[in-house]
Parts: structure tokens; C-alpha cells; sequence
């Protein structure tokens, strides 16, 4: 296929052109955000003025978000991460709350999109580019916004699913041959070890998983070797995965919705987890709006939601997004598989955290929650908390008997405090 015939490939300096004043971008996700791009819309800062730019958690330094770009570039989020934190914090950047299943419709009513800058693989032999790693909110950005600008890039995984889009619909192609955003795993505690233990014992052959990333949903991979025929439907997964299909823990063969296949809508971690996934018959990757529907989870029988949290307080109102007042990240696809979960045939979800925060000076298990802080998932859908000291099994219970359960996993430390709240709220 000769690729300048197919694709209109242009300078970055050119594509960037197309950027008016008051254009909603949006930035291709995770792992998978541009990287030449944004560089050269900071060089043409001085002619831009109040372009939005939306995108969730990204892997770069955010230059277009610091004190400087004020008045030029404006960040809109439903997820803050740490290069986008300050700018939200700061009145730079505005906090939407939305689910990450809703992104794409947010783009039809809230957020229409102009530009989608996203980044893909090379064509196939029928002119098809995977959107890779991150197909979850950027391919419908891509087909719903006026232009599309594609970094085309040769170390993007070509993995299939509904994860494409044809090289002529993008409106500029430029080659961006840079390595992807790698993300090392996390360096496990003996907290988050102990963590991942008690979650395994809630996983039962045959499950199908939902995970994040971080210490604590590797330390349940690390603990689930004795099990067998686990499957994959998730938001994203990570390198723990990839040892699990390795050891032929995972194998999706016990799946009711796409048997064989691992589904998710990003990946984000090391070069091995893209490797893995690079033409791959048993990943599919397909948009947001599917992979986190609660009704698409909930065809999932045995479906295991395992999300953390900040903070827990004795009724089971779970925070996970906010530090307070301040925003500290989203509330994702987390209620999105805890509702899912709910609906699935022998589903359960989980809450893991460490009992402790702030080097061991504060207790995530509170009598009230933080002043000001978001609940993410609301008590009357909470299942199962976790914590380095046990398991406290919540759905069904009374608000006197979660206590109970709340106080009997929280730190040794702090359960006097929380007796003591117990003792004001409930007979003994």
C-alpha cells in the first residue's frame, strides 16, 4: 500500500494549523497520548486563545497545563492526574464529574469535539489503523470530531476489536516514530500483599476479573496462581496479566460474553504488556461506551470488580476520587463495574485499601467522611472492603452490623476512635 496515496500526511507544523481559537480538542488517553502534537501547539501558543482541551488520565509532563498557557489553553476533565491536579486545584482547569462509560456522550451534548488528536499503528493491508492501546474514549473522539489529527506511530500495537479507523478519515497524518509512555510496575508492600491475599480469597475458578493498576491489583494477581480458568473484561489491565496467561491461570475459557477473549478499552504498563497485545487474537480492545456499560459487564457471569479507595466511612460510603475539597482524581470506571457486578449472574465487587494512610498517622476506615469529599460509590452498592487485616462483607448488613465489620478491619490503632463513635451511634 503506498501510504502517501491513502493518507494526507503533513508536517506537525501544518496539522497544528488546523487549531483555531475556541476549538474543543481532545488528547488521546493514557499511554496513548500524543506527544508531537501538544509540543507544537505550545510553539503556536500566541495564536491560540481558549482552546479546550479535554482528555483523562495522561502519561506526560502537561506543559500546556502550567501557569503560562492561562488564557490560551484550558484543561476540561472528568479524571486528574498528577500532571493535571494543580490546574484544577488552581481555577485553570474545570472538574466534570462523569463515569468514564458516559465520556463518549459527553462529547455529543457537553463537549462537541473539533479536533481529536490521536495517536495509531500503521495500516493494515486494508487501510485500517488501530487506535492500539487506547481505544476507550479517543475512537469515538475521533469519530465524532470536524478533523482528526493521527500521530501515526510504528511502535503502537495493532490489536483488534472494534479499534479501528481507515487511514483516509484522518484529516492530517504526521509519523511520530517515539516510543510509547511505558509505566513500570509498582513496588509491592507487605500491606498490599496482604491485601491482595484476602481479595484472593473472594476470587473463585472460573471468575471473570476487572483490575486497575498500582501495588494492590498486581498484589492480587500475585496471589491468585491456584486458581484457574480466570477471564479478562476490564477498563484496562496491566504486565500481572500477562504472567497469569503465561502460567494458564487466565484463559477466558470459562467467559459467558466473548469466551477466549480479554476486552478492555486501554492498556497502560510496560513494553511487555504491549507486546503482548500486539496482534494478539485473544485481546480486543473496543470503546468506552461498551467495555463499561454496567448492562455489557453484567453478561459477565461471576464478574469481579476489584477498585481501591481513599477512604471508607462506618455506614460504607466509599471515596475514592477526592481529598476533601480537593480533587484528587475521579470516580472513572469504578461505579460503572460496581453497578455491573451487581447485575451479573454470581458478580461481586471489592473495595481494597490499606487501613492506614499518611505514613500510618491516619485511619481510612472513618467515622465521616473527609469534609467536603465526594462520594464515588454510594452505600446502598457497596459489597465487599478489604484491608490488610480482613474481608467485611457489607451488602446485606445493618448500618449497626457494617460497623461491626469496618471496625473489626480497621488498624488496631485506630479502632478505640472508632469503638467510640460506635458506642455514640448504636446500643450496645
Amino acid at each position: 500500500m503506498d501510504l502517501k496515496k491513502e493518507g494526507n500526511f503533513v508536517t506537525v507544523e501544518e496539522a497544528v494549523k488546523a487549531i483555531k481559537d475556541n476549538d474543543n480538542v481532545v488528547f488521546g488517553h493514557a499511554a496513548g497520548v500524543p506527544g508531537v502534537v501538544p509540543q507544537e501547539m505550545l510553539r503556536q501558543m500566541d495564536r491560540l486563545h481558549n482552546v479546550k482541551i479535554y482528555h483523562m488520565f495522561t502519561i506526560n509532563n502537561g506543559e500546556y497545563l502550567v501557569p503560562e498557557t492561562e488564557g490560551h489553553f484550558r484543561h476540561v476533565t472528568n479524571f486528574v492526574g498528577g500532571n493535571s491536579r494543580a490546574a484544577v486545584a488552581e481555577d485553570r482547569g474545570d472538574f466534570i464529574p462523569v463515569h468514564f462509560s458516559e465520556v463518549p456522550a459527553f462529547f455529543d451534548e457537553y463537549f462537541p469535539v473539533d479536533v481529536a488528536v490521536v495517536q495509531v499503528s500503521l495500516p493494515d493491508e486494508k487501510g485500517n489503523c488501530s487506535f492500539g492501546i487506547s481505544c476507550d474514549y479517543s475512537l469515538p473522539a475521533a469519530r465524532k470530531a470536524k478533523i482528526v489529527i493521527a500521530e501515526m506511530n510504528e511502535n503502537m500495537p495493532y490489536i483488534a476489536g472494534d479499534n479501528f479507523m481507515h487511514i483516509s478519515k484522518f484529516s492530517y497524518i504526521v509519523e511520530n516514530h517515539t516510543p510509547l509512555a511505558i509505566l513500570p510496575p509498582a513496588k509491592i508492600t507487605e500491606v498490599e500483599l496482604a491485601i491482595g491475599k484476602n481479595c484472593s480469597t473472594l476470587v473463585k475458578d472460573g471468575d471473570t476479573l476487572q483490575l486497575g493498576i498500582g501495588g494492590i491489583p498486581d498484589a492480587v494477581l500475585m496471589s491468585l496462581d491456584d486458581k484457574h480458568d480466570l477471564g479478562i473484561h476490564t477498563e484496562m489491565f496491566s504486565s500481572g496479566v500477562v504472567n497469569l496467561v503465561k502460567k494458564g491461570v487466565i484463559n477466558g475459557s470459562k467467559k459467558t460474553l466473548l469466551p477466549g477473549k480479554m476486552v478492555a478499552t486501554f492498556l497502560m504498563g510496560t513494553q511487555e504488556l504491549y507486546d503482548f497485545a500486539n496482534h494478539n487474537d485473544c485481546v480486543e480492545m473496543r470503546p468506552v461506551d461498551w467495555v463499561n456499560d454496567p448492562r455489557v459487564i453484567a453478561q459477565n457471569d461471576n464478574l469481579v470488580s476489584i477498585n481501591s479507595c481513599i477512604e471508607v466511612d462506618l455506614m460504607g460510603q466509599v471515596n475514592s476520587e477526592s481529598i476533601g475539597l480537593k480533587q484528587f482524581s475521579g470516580i472513572g470506571g469504578q461505579f460503572d463495574y460496581v453497578k455491573g457486578a451487581a447485575w451479573s449472574k454470581g458478580g461481586r465487587s471489592i473495595m481494597a485499601m490499606p487501613s492506614t494512610a499518611a505514613k500510618g498517622t491516619a485511619s481510612r476506615i472513618v467515622p465521616f467522611l473527609s469534609h467536603g469529599a465526594a462520594v464515588t460509590t454510594p452505600r446502598n452498592d457497596v459489597d465487599y472492603i478489604v484491608t490488610e487485616y480482613g474481608v467485611a462483607k457489607l451488602k446485606g448488613a445493618s448500618l449497626k452490623e457494617r460497623a461491626r465489620r469496618l471496625i473489626a478491619i480497621a488498624h488496631p490503632d485506630f479502632r478505640a476512635m472508632l469503638e467510640e463513635e460506635y458506642s455514640k451511634r448504636f446500643k450496645k
